[in-house]
């Protein structure tokens, strides 16, 4: 079921969307400052190009708590919100549901990047 949700995801936008993450993840790498802003990117990246059947483990400790205040203050929050109101549109419809909670997930890691392994 989820080799399926995650084709019709690629199909309807998350291609691109993942596209658009290394575009930015590698813009961060070519200033070295940004590499871990990058490895982030690219987190995202593989998340958005088939969330179905992936889970996230939050961890990392303190560095990553650090870390995860600056880019919160610095990006995440807009993210996360864009996210979340995406997620509440799908949800007003059944068949948005699936959807609606894949982007959720999404939120979640784009508000808590650092510390976070996608499976």
């Amino acid at each position: 079921m989820s080799t399926i949700a995650n084709i019709i995801w690629i199909i309807f936008g998350g291609l691109i969307t993942a596209i658009s993450w290394c575009v930015v993840g590698v813009i961060f790498y070519i200033t070295i400052v940004g590499i871990p802003l990058g490895r982030q990117c690219f987190k995202m990246a593989s998340l958005t190009l088939a969330p179905f059947g992936k889970t996230i483990i939050y961890g990392g400790g303190a560095p990553s708590l650090v870390a995860n205040i600056f880019w919160v203050i610095l990006a995440g929050l807009p993210m996360a919100l864009s996210y979340l109101l995406l997620g509440v549109v799908y949800c007003i419809s059944i068949i948005g549901i699936p959807i609606g909670m894949q982007l959720f997930k999404m939120a979640k890691l784009s508000l808590w990047p650092f510390g976070a392994q996608v499976l």
